[in-house]
């Protein structure tokens, strides 16, 4: 028998008023499909905003997919909002919204925007969903403000989940549980402090590695059900392990279910070309001025931090938010009311966006991918900065690998590109990212980048990895990158982990876990990696060498270590550096120690002189290895 559509809502005033305020940061547990039951009976409420409609229809599973079968109530106080209770729709269900606009009436039928679940990829519906997770990570979740906080070591393994690794005999992903186990000790192993997903909200495309999002509210159904990612979450967590999710509030996609033209209208995008569409990425951008948009977006962060218990959002893609003219020719873009390319509607978002995390979840952190030199992205609202907790410091990623690239022999002509960095450094919260974007497009592997012949190669990467170690700023390394992969990163494939049988892979792979140990061991390396206080030279003007020298130092000076980078193949001994005071340098990581399958130059415990030397009182001669870092600690 046919149920029918009761009028019913989960609505207050108040909420309404939120929403069109663009203030409902929980707008999630109203709009959407929730079960309830409603004088007795069972069933699922539906919601949807869609002010241009004339008719919405839920069709699904339960109606044969028929138009007009179960049509919603709009309310009455212009919200636009579409409701109603239809007994007997439980878990499982799967729905779409068919809409019929007041616009040329035109017909949509698209997914919900809230849906929790959506149906795997090519298939398009969404799915009626209720958790039933019991979380066991509360003992994180109350240390979390301490070890998710700037202060602290915070490195970061970014993992595209399709292609880490995959179960090529029966030609299939891990499902989140077996990443519960296999990612989850990786991880571990490794000694990394914090793991970071490229998105993993529902994407109908996979060339698109997930930043084409259809299903905002959902975890992709590729690997699993939301339950299983959330106990996916919960088993990194029981291991003291953060994670981060890569969210993508710059762009969505044009897809036919997706939010595009939803009812007709341009609801979710700008209507203005100029400022609606993403010439790079061929798909549409969100209108950051309309109230609602501003709501569904701050509720989806929230909503992973609050229903998923994740400790930080990388935010994609933040450049092309800020400027009118990001990737645009002239003439292509509108000034704002002032006559500049700020988009000043985004700044905004993002300002609301980052004051409602920081105020509402202690601990969490947010992170900006953000290419240009745009000021204060990671400092406070109230000194005029977006409110980021940390950026990703895209200049010294780009002068490291046009560094390392070139011959040592011509790397004494460009020793500012490796030091500048530190003219910068301390302008932003910067965290050192080696990520999935610079292994594809033919751009090589990391390893692919290095000269030299093999040895050197390795040499190279293992020294690139020590310098951005002792580099200021928090670490991300992509996937692979750990064991050196040969070839560009394949999303449709997975890991070479058979290279870990042949030394010089497994070699590096022990220096990162090595690496992670000693930013973890030593506080200098972390306790002041935003302030200039962490950081001083020692020398950076020995181009002829191609020789870095510097002290890292946290709160107490006795932590202090010293580093030097050797960038080219030459052994140099008796290389006499100043030191801030007396006492002995003892070596704590050395690049080319034989375990790492480098050459095996190393150091015994040195005498450090009461000798002058570049500008200090106190100086050792050490000998410094083959494209090689050294750090010591002095005792």
């Amino acid at each position: 028998m046919k149920q029918e559509v009761q009028l019913y809502s989960l609505f207050s005033d108040f909420d309404i008023s939120l929403f069109k305020a663009g203030k409902h940061f929980r707008i999630y547990e109203k709009l959407g499909s929730h079960i309830l039951e409603i004088n007795g009976q069972k069933g699922t409420y539906f919601a949807v905003w869609a002010p241009s409609a004339k008719e919405v229809s839920v069709v699904g599973d339960f109606n044969y997919w028929t138009d007009n079968e179960h049509q919603l109530f709009v309310r009455w106080d212009s919200s636009g909002i579409w409701e109603g209770f239809i007994p007997g729709v439980g878990k499982g269900s799967r729905y779409k919204y068919k809409i019929t606009s007041a616009i040329d009436n035109i017909k949509t039928e698209k997914a919900d925007p809230y849906a929790r679940k959506c149906e795997h990829p090519p298939a398009t519906a969404s799915i009626v969903w209720e958790d039933d997770y019991s979380w066991k990570d509360k003992k994180w979740l109350n240390s979390r403000k301490t070890k998710n906080a700037l202060d602290q070591p915070i490195s970061v393994y970014e993992v595209h989940l399709a292609s880490w690794k995959r179960k090529n005999e029966e030609n299939r992903y891990l499902s989140y549980v077996e990443m519960a186990d296999e990612l989850v000790n990786y991880v571990k192993e490794m000694g990394y402090t914090h793991v970071e997903f490229m998105p993993v909200m529902e994407y109908p495309y996979d060339p698109s590695w997930g930043y084409q999002v259809t299903g905002y509210y959902a975890p992709t159904s590729r690997f699993g059900t939301p339950d299983e990612f959330k106990y996916l979450v919960d088993a990194f967590h029981r291991k003291n392990i953060a994670v981060i999710m890569d969210w993508v509030p710059s762009h969505f996609p044009e897809d036919d279910h997706g939010l595009g033209r939803f009812d007709g209208s341009h609801l979710y995008e700008h209507p203005d070309h100029r400022k609606g569409y993403h010439p790079d990425w061929k798909s549409l951008i969100f209108n950051y001025g309309r109230n609602e948009v501003r709501s569904f977006l701050i509720s989806n962060a929230i909503f992973w931090i609050d229903q998923y218990h994740i400790d930080g959002l990388r935010v994609d893609a933040v450049a092309s938010m800020l400027y009118l003219d990001y990737s645009r020719e002239e003439g292509e873009w509108e000034p704002n009311i002032f006559g500049g390319n700020e988009n000043l509607e985004a700044i905004s978002f993002l300002k609301d966006l980052n004051m409602e995390i920081y105020q509402s979840f202690e601990g969490v952190q947010t992170i900006a991918e953000e290419s240009t030199a745009y000021h204060g992205v990671s400092k406070p609202i109230y000194l005029g900065g977006l409110g980021f907790g940390m950026k990703w410091m895209m200049g010294w990623m780009h002068d490291t690998l046009e560094y390392f690239k070139k011959d040592s022999i011509y790397r004494q002509y460009h020793q500012n590109d490796i030091s500048f960095s530190l003219t910068y450094a301390f302008s932003e919260n910067f965290t050192l990212p080696l990520s999935h974007d610079e292994v594809v497009y033919g751009k090589k592997s990391l390893l692919g980048r290095m000269p030299g012949d093999e040895w050197q190669r390795f040499a190279n990467l293992r020294l690139m990895y020590a310098y951005m170690y002792s580099h200021p700023g928090n670490k991300l390394l992509f996937m692979g990158a750990d064991i050196g992969q040969y070839e560009e990163w394949n999303y449709n494939g997975s890991l070479d982990w058979n290279l870990l049988d042949y030394p010089v892979h497994s070699g590096l792979n022990k220096l990162v876990k090595d690496l992670n140990s000693i930013y973890k061991k030593y506080p200098a390396l972390y306790e002041k990696q935003f302030s200039p206080d962490g950081f001083e030279w020692i020398s950076y003007d020995d181009s002829q060498n191609a020789i870095l020298c510097y002290l890292r130092k946290g709160r107490e000076s006795k932590n202090d270590l010293v580093i030097i980078c050797n960038f080219t193949p030459t052994v140099l001994n008796d290389y006499r550096i100043g030191v801030p005071r007396g006492g002995k340098l003892k070596e704590i990581l050395n690049t080319d120690h034989s375990k790492y399958e480098g050459s095996g130059v190393r150091n015994n415990k040195l005498t450090i002189q009461n000798q002058a030397f570049h500008g200090r009182d106190y100086s050792v001669a050490l000998r410094l290895p083959p494209l090689g870092a050294v750090f010591f600690s002095i005792e």
